[in-house]
């Protein structure tokens, strides 16, 4: 496997230079959690929290942040993202010490010579930060948890999907 390198033979950090790769569609799709009290969930679907739709600001603020990746990722390349999708779902079932959740799952997509694997991740974990910034007034211990990558299309390695052994 032919692995990309972030340091120049002087040992210092560059970003990798991706020219001669071929310009493919790409898609990458990621999740995480955000654990909270059942009344915080109830709030946020009764649109009780105090500064506004929490969903809504909350998929704003993942698109921005995919728009955004290369000036908080070091060496993450500029990418013409042509979309970025944010879905949310209930946890409705508490976990082990009482608390719900809204999953996220975030999908951005290109056609480029590199991935948007770091875009999906940023927009998701922004999208569960917003959450947590618009709530904490409400609920301070809510937790993030499990924001990974999903699956990764497109480009020379082709598709991964998490649990598919890989």
């Amino acid at each position: 496997m032919n692995e990309l390198n972030h340091f120049s033979e002087a040992g210092r950090a560059r970003m990798v230079d991706v020219g001669d790769k071929a310009s493919t569609q790409r898609v990458a799709i990621a999740s995480g959690i955000l654990r909270m009290q059942s009344a915080t969930l109830q709030r946020i679907r009764d649109g009780k929290i105090a500064k506004g739709d929490v969903l809504t600001v909350a998929d704003v603020g993942a698109v921005m942040a995919a728009k955004r990746t290369p000036d908080i990722i070091p060496m993450c390349h500029s990418i013409a993202l042509t979309g970025v999708e944010v879905e949310f779902s209930e946890i409705v079932e508490p976990d082990a010490q009482g608390c719900v959740g809204i999953r996220v799952l975030a999908t951005a997509s290109c056609v480029g010579q590199t991935g948007v694997e770091m875009e999906a991740l940023c927009a998701a974990n922004v999208a569960l930060l917003t959450i947590y910034d618009m709530c904490k007034a409400i609920d301070r211990g809510m937790r993030i948890e499990c924001v990974q990558l999903e699956e990764k299309r497109g480009g020379k390695s082709g598709v991964w999907r998490r649990g598919d052994g890989a």
